[in-house]
């Protein structure tokens, strides 16, 4: 399934390249119109980032990303500086369908636990942004994709495998924005360690033939952002295209 991706700062649409706020692209358009652009092309699911939120840990875009959700025909899932349980009540009760979860998944696990024995666990996407060092070893980031954790991205995964989350989201930070190709590498090998896990990959896609290769993967879901924005594609071309052989 295809995830385009809403990037929202100060009210608007934008993409950073690596994680980076101080190199943002603003693009045209109102969140809403956006999301409603997607459900009309096909998209069953939006994926929406409250960066303002994600870089203050407190979030901000909350308010609009309830608007999209009321306003759009599309299942919404949600992330950034969520901090607790009344926001994400908030969202979920405004309509939201997933809340994502990144930084607090990696620093207090228990308290999303308990999140997902009072709400539900299918109703969070645990996020993990990943910086890999040169052995290859990928360890979520935090604090806006400024900080590495000291935990592994494996062992922070075995460490949810009792919940039946609704998604996991991984993110290789040195491919988000550049449009250079998706990690196929690092999903195949979460897939063959993982096999049972809901694992929707983001970051890298700059051609059609690179949703064609993650396809041919078989994840959950792939999150498509800059290069919808750039018109490298369509959203149909990427709902629609065959995996590659």
């Amino acid at each position: 399934m295809i995830y385009p991706a809403i990037d929202l700062m100060d009210g608007g649409c934008v993409r950073l390249f690596k994680g980076d706020f101080d190199l943002r692209t603003n693009y045209d358009g109102a969140p809403t119109d956006v999301a409603a652009s997607f459900a009309k092309a096909g998209a069953k699911w939006v994926h929406i980032v409250d960066l303002d939120g994600a870089r203050t840990e407190n979030a901000a875009q909350t308010d609009l990303i309830i608007e999209i959700a009321k306003s759009t025909p599309i299942n919404v899932q949600t992330g950034g500086g969520i901090r607790n349980a009344d926001q994400i009540a908030k969202l979920l009760n405004g309509g939201v369908s997933r809340v994502v979860l990144g930084s607090i998944a990696v620093t207090d696990p228990l308290t999303v636990m308990s999140w997902m024995d009072k709400f539900g666990a299918d109703k969070f996407c645990l996020a993990f942004d990943v910086h890999i060092n040169e052995a290859g070893v990928a360890r979520p980031a935090l604090k806006g994709w400024t900080q590495s954790a000291s935990t592994d991205l494996l062992s922070i995964i075995k460490r949810y495998s009792a919940y039946d989350y609704g998604a996991l989201l991984v993110t290789d930070i040195a491919k988000d924005g550049v449009l250079l190709g998706p990690n196929v590498e690092l999903y195949r090998n979460l897939l063959a360690r993982f096999p049972n896990a809901p694992l929707i990959t983001s970051g890298g896609v700059g051609k059609l033939d690179d949703v064609k290769a993650l396809k041919s993967l078989s994840p959950y879901g792939i999150i498509i952002g800059k290069a919808l924005y750039e018109n490298k594609f369509t959203l149909e071309e990427a709902i629609t295209c065959s995996p590659s052989e």
